[in-house]
């Protein structure tokens, strides 16, 4: 008896090593497991990014609805919030390398999510949101240097992982949403979403302090910073002659900012306007409309394990033209539905699955294409112009977002259909000139 109790419990055990050994290999797992540095500062402090601004942002565009704005008023917030962007998007390069990318990285990290949190929880207006719109475009020096930092002392080979993590862990904030339900449901909307807010201060506050103390200035970093210490702003900014013309020679680059381009439009689109069309014209109750994203967010987080995890950093062609389709179809299934009957919200998750794996591939590719086009030594300069091109042909589709959801709150999704088009028309040309070679970048 007690010989076949023993081998019960070796037999279990040995099952269970198995099971362990089989995740460890996973290639995110392992990833995850294997970092260092800078790169495990980044990675490991996301997920405070879900617990804070991933809480309110489901609610954005209805809050600001629920002070008697229209959605023209919405789209032009969200214009001046691109036009914003792209002021700092273009400055960014020169404040980086003479600030570091670590100290840059805490100090607009404060300006752009901690300060108009406060602003945002004490909000009364169109002209509150504007203001906060001003402040939060300052986010563009922070994507470059948190970039920078993230990957500078990173291995090139586990960049598209890396940035998987990096997507998965913005997305485990989807384990809280029922918070933001439950807040609105005890409170109403604008005393929760306040709330959410201030809590939104208080963790992006913490999170901005732990990275600063566990990071430490890139190799890169400490030479750009020491090279531009005798600088004027005049002449850093002249610097970037050099970086156009590193953008000019690389056909990756270019294609690289095309991609950003299309991905950002549609992404801000959808990040405006799918909880217009969800709670205004499909009927979603306030209550529930976290739910959705949070079901997204879960379906992500599976899809990174499961399919994205998969993809070869060397071969993205194909891809790319699975994330343009999947959000496609995700469009045209969320413009069909007119009401929350029973079919109405088995086509709206339909549509949530198909968003979820195809902006999951897109975001994931954007970043790897650019960073691995990128050349290292003026990758700051580039990564500045390139958000600068980025939001100096985004901003005017806030304001048209606005008019056309004036119109019919199915048409921004449609103008996202045709933006879809115009990328996978994009990659189509890309490689065919690259030979029909897809391992090229």
């Amino acid at each position: 008896m007690t010989f076949l109790i023993n081998t019960k419990i070796k037999t279990e055990k040995g099952i269970t090593n198995k099971m362990k050994n089989k995740l460890l290999k996973h290639p995110l797992l392992r990833t995850l497991i294997d970092l260092r540095g800078n790169p495990r500062a980044s990675v490991y402090t996301e997920p405070m990014w879900g617990l804070s601004m991933n809480l309110c942002l489901p609610y954005a565009s209805v809050f600001m609805l629920s002070f008697g704005m229209s959605d023209i008023e919405i789209g032009i917030i969200t214009s001046i919030y691109m036009f914003s962007q792209m002021i700092f998007a273009f400055i960014s390069g020169a404040v980086i390398d003479k600030m570091g990318r670590r100290l840059s990285t805490a100090v607009f990290d404060f300006l752009a999510w901690s300060l108009p949190s406060l602003i945002w929880a004490s909000s009364q207006g169109f002209w509150f949101f504007v203001v906060a719109a001003l402040l939060n475009g300052t986010m563009k020096i922070t994507t470059v240097s948190w970039d920078c930092l993230l990957i500078e002392d990173a291995p090139k080979e586990k960049i598209t992982r890396i940035y998987s993590l990096v997507i998965i862990s913005a997305n485990l904030s989807a384990l809280f949403a029922p918070i933001s339900s439950i807040l609105v449901a005890k409170l109403t909307l604008v005393p929760a979403i306040r709330i959410l807010y201030i809590n939104a201060f208080v963790i992006m506050t913490a999170k901005i302090l732990i990275l600063y103390k566990l990071s430490t200035e890139t190799a890169v970093g400490k030479i750009k910073r020491e090279a531009s210490r005798n600088m004027s702003w005049l002449e850093m900014l002249s610097g970037y002659k050099t970086a156009i013309k590193k953008i000019l020679a690389s056909k990756g680059t270019k294609f690289a900012i095309v991609i950003s381009i299309l991905v950002e439009i549609v992404g801000m689109i959808g990040m405006t306007f799918w909880q217009i069309i969800a709670s205004r014209r499909i009927g979603v109750p306030d209550v529930l409309l976290p739910i959705f994203p949070m079901v997204k967010s879960i379906l992500a987080i599976v899809l990174f394990f499961t399919v994205i995890a998969h993809m070869k950093q060397s071969n993205i062609k194909w891809p790319l033209y699975a994330g343009f389709i999947s959000t496609i179809i995700s469009c045209l299934l969320l413009i069909s539905i007119t009401d929350t009957g029973i079919w109405g919200y088995v086509v709206l998750s339909a549509s949530l699955i198909f968003e979820a794996l195809g902006m999951a591939v897109l975001h994931t590719l954007r970043e790897s294409l650019v960073a691995i086009n990128v050349d290292p030594i003026e990758r700051s300069g580039i990564m500045g112009l390139l958000q600068t091109t980025v939001m100096l042909v985004s901003v005017p589709f806030g304001y048209i977002g606005g008019v056309l959801s004036d119109i019919s709150r199915a048409l921004p999704f449609v103008l996202c259909i045709g933006i879809l088009l115009l990328g996978i028309l994009a990659t189509s040309l890309y490689y065919r000139r690259q030979g029909d070679a897809s391992t090229v970048l």
